[in-house]
């Protein structure tokens, strides 16, 4: 307990910059994140890269994915690629409030926040939940919206092997109804604007499989705002 707390400290308080070490400095200090946190021009539907003035990319246009807009505050590459590692996984959740603005001041991170009527975390099947001890979607979520979020909306109904270890492709079956909407509280997001929170996108896959259930639930418009994206 005593270790969780002075980590939530050190993500609070001045300290040194866990990229170049400066100090004093917050958890990433704001020459690092001015250096590696530029935003770049990205697909709108899936977070991609793109080049300037396109809007979305050529496989979104193709095969039109189910969120209407997708939001992400920096590339999976370093330092955010480490960063994001040790918080998930080295029981740091007192990261979440630094990584929660580096989200919220991405382009129009903030007015879909605004606009959404519910804010929903990708939830986390109770294996994986016990490995990490939380869940870094729902501390994010909460960072971002706290008024707005419910962790009892969007749920994980099947335990899947972890997405990085598989190709594409098995990804993409991998989390095939893995997700669900309760079904006694289904009328908070139908006809509703929601935002869908997540840490990494990689393929895509989970993201999508949570929205198309948000789909079927009646969702009217899904944002995904994730705090890194990969670029491949």
């Amino acid at each position: 307990m005593l270790r969780r707390w002075l980590q939530g400290l050190s993500a609070r308080w001045p300290s040194q910059c866990a990229v170049c070490h400066a100090w004093p400095a917050q958890a990433v200090c704001e020459a690092c994140v001015t250096r590696f946190a530029q935003p770049v021009a990205r697909c709108r539907t899936c977070a991609l890269p793109v080049t300037g003035g396109v809007m979305q990319c050529g496989a979104c246009l193709r095969t039109p994915p189910p969120l209407d807009t997708c939001l992400s505050a920096v590339s999976y590459d370093f330092p955010w690629a480490g960063l994001i590692t040790h918080y998930k996984f080295g029981h740091a959740p007192g990261w979440s409030a630094a990584l929660a603005l580096l989200m919220r001041s991405a382009p129009w991170v903030e007015p879909a926040l605004e606009q959404a009527d519910v804010v929903l975390p990708m939830p986390l099947s109770v294996q994986r939940l016990r490995e990490r001890g939380f869940n870094q979607s729902l501390e994010l979520a909460r960072q971002l919206a706290p008024a707005k979020v419910r962790h009892d909306v969007l749920l994980r109904i099947r335990h899947t092997p972890p997405q990085s270890a598989l190709p594409r492709a098995e990804r993409l079956r991998n989390v095939q109804a893995a997700f669900a909407v309760e079904p006694m509280l289904a009328h908070l997001v139908r006809q509703r604007r929601v935002v869908l929170v997540d840490d990494v996108m990689t393929s895509g896959a989970s993201l999508y499989a949570a929205a198309q259930a948000l789909r079927q639930a009646g969702a009217a418009h899904i944002t995904g705002v994730v705090l890194a994206r990969t670029d491949l």
